[in-house]
């Protein structure tokens, strides 16, 4: 009798799995409430929270999730030079951006977001260039 059937067999219960563009979209939009907060905060600088500053992060953070999404998106049908260049153009203007908010000079919010797409590029490129 140990060896013998149950009498009602185990059903297995089966998850749907997101597809990796759900996955994006969710790590987009992760990605995009930090951004957003992260702009809120420097744009607030210690003052009182204002309708104002919070919408400034909303906006700011939904921007950044579709604009992160449509890259993504746009970016696989590009050449590996192109869709480097994309990513590196994304990553400069999102961080100098960012600088810009904390009162720094426009010579120097161009000349840090210049660094930044660089290194992106340099990053991205050399991950496309191996990888293919």
């Amino acid at each position: 009798m140990a060896h013998a059937a149950p009498l009602h067999p185990m059903r297995h219960r089966t998850r749907a799995t997101p597809t990796p563009a759900a996955r994006w979209a969710a790590l987009a939009l992760l990605m995009g409430v930090v951004y957003g907060l992260w702009a809120w905060a420097i744009r607030r600088d210690g003052g009182p929270i204002t309708t104002g500053n919070v919408l400034f992060g909303v906006v700011s953070a939904l921007v950044f999730a579709a604009l992160m999404i449509s890259v993504h998106r746009v970016a696989p049908t590009l050449p590996r030079e192109l869709r480097a260049l994309s990513w590196a153009a994304f990553a400069g203007v999102t961080f100098g951006f960012l600088y810009s908010l904390a009162g720094a000079s426009v010579l120097r919010c161009t000349a840090m977001a210049l660094g930044v797409a660089a290194g992106v590029f340099a990053v991205t490129f050399y991950r496309y260039y191996t990888t293919e």
